[in-house]
């Protein structure tokens, strides 16, 4: 949602393919969007050799994003929302699919670590996105209730998490992902938090 990750997690993932021998050129570029690690092996492990630990395969795809983490775009307004939200004394916490190191490479990016209270990653839940879980321990870890709290997502997966814990979103992008209220862009999250 907040730095266009998803090319170069498609990097990572073809970079990774490729050591193994392994082609997806059958399936779309946009056909693991939104989803988590653990779905994508479990997608494509008979793909790979016998014996080819997830953990393994993890750690490769993690190595290959972060090597290449200068190639990361921001979300247009990404930073300068995120610090505008700061100065206005709004709490904010990262909560991704992704796992630790790409979390932190991300916020890294985008120099906005130290704006958030904390970051949750795929590595600090038992189950990632479209579980409610990330967005429940989120809630723990901050001492909110849900209806006190907003979501900003830009995937189906990361709505109906934020949904099911209870938290309405706004959803960017696609008016389709079902939030409670959309925009086109994250410069819209001032007006829109303005309005109340």
């Amino acid at each position: 949602t907040l730095i266009d990750s998803e090319p170069l997690h498609l990097k990572a993932l073809q970079a990774v393919c490729d050591q193994h021998g392994v082609d997806i050129s059958d399936l779309p570029d946009e056909h693991f969007i939104g989803v988590h690690l653990r779905d994508v092996w479990m997608a494509l492990r008979d793909r790979f050799p016998p014996g080819l630990p997830m953990a393994d395969w993890i750690e490769a795809l993690s190595r290959a994003y972060v090597e290449h983490a200068s190639q990361l775009t921001e979300i247009p307004d990404a930073a300068s929302v995120v610090k505008w939200l700061a100065a206005q004394g709004i709490r904010q916490a990262a909560v991704s699919n992704s796992n630790r190191a790409v979390v932190d490479a991300n916020l890294a990016a985008l120099g906005i670590a130290r704006l958030m209270e904390f970051s949750l990653s795929l590595d600090d839940v038992s189950a990632g996105k479209p579980s409610p879980e990330p967005y429940l321990r989120a809630l723990a870890r901050l001492g909110l209730s849900a209806d006190t709290t907003i979501a900003v997502e830009d995937s189906r997966t990361g709505v109906q998490s934020a949904r099911s814990a209870g938290i309405p979103v706004i959803a960017l992008g696609d008016a389709a992902l079902g939030g409670d209220w959309h925009i086109t862009g994250l410069r819209n999250i001032p007006d829109l938090i303005a309005a109340g």
